[in-house]
């Protein structure tokens, strides 16, 4: 859907020249021509390479492809000595694209909204990640689940709190920092800035540092 490109600034993605279903079409092709200038762009000093609704074809290109789930880490290794983070977000499907993804990953973060049906759909990925740690990627590691979207004024986003918390907690990391349900963060899109220059001062900025301060002192 492109919704990661429109948060950062671009609001008509599908007018985009070169995206990442150009590139992961180039590496089912194996000739990867494009240059970096050509396709990565960059918003309040973060790169990042755009996508729109063609991505989603690259899910029938991949399937009657030759090391079909290596294609993105195939073309990842071209780029990731530039960088000491590489972040890769994901569409909330399990399809050809996500196990590119957990493939050419060496951590998994879980965003797990605070809802009942979000906690049914979490079991399903996990055991997808330990099947392709088991087969395809064994350096693969589940850096901790993220509880998002959480309203601490009801007992029921309290309730599935606890319950992650109890179900997974003792075998994976629950980060401390919950990101509160906020308008703001959605005002943000419409705006194509970060939430920390939207609202630098807003509990929703602070939560986000708060995370990226426990990634970075976990490792």
């Amino acid at each position: 859907q492109g919704s990661l490109t429109i948060s950062m600034g671009y609001q008509q993605p599908d007018e985009i020249k070169i995206t990442m279903f150009d590139i992961m079409q180039q590496m089912i092709e194996r000739k990867l021509t494009l240059k970096p200038d050509e396709y990565i762009l960059n918003n309040e000093g973060v790169d990042f390479i755009p996508s729109n609704t063609q991505l989603s074809c690259i899910e029938f290109s991949l399937v009657n492809t030759m090391n079909r789930e290596n294609k993105l880490k195939m073309f990842l290794n071209t780029l990731k000595e530039q960088y000491e983070y590489i972040i890769l977000d994901c569409s909330p499907s399990l399809g050809m694209l996500t196990i590119n993804a957990l493939v050419a990953a060496d951590s998994v973060i879980i965003p797990v909204q605070a809802s009942f049906l979000a906690t049914k759909g979490l079991e399903a990925l996990l055991e997808t990640i330990s099947n392709v740690k088991m087969e395809i990627n064994p350096k693969l590691h589940i850096d901790g689940i993220l509880i998002t979207m959480y309203d601490a004024r009801t007992n029921f986003a309290r309730d599935i709190a606890g319950f992650i918390t109890d179900s997974y907690g003792n075998h994976i990391r629950i980060y401390k920092s919950y990101i509160p349900m906020s308008v703001k963060a959605g005002e943000t899109t419409v705006t194509g800035k970060s939430i920390h220059t939207y609202n630098k001062n807003g509990k929703i900025a602070e939560s986000y540092m708060s995370l990226a301060r426990e990634v970075v002192e976990n490792g």
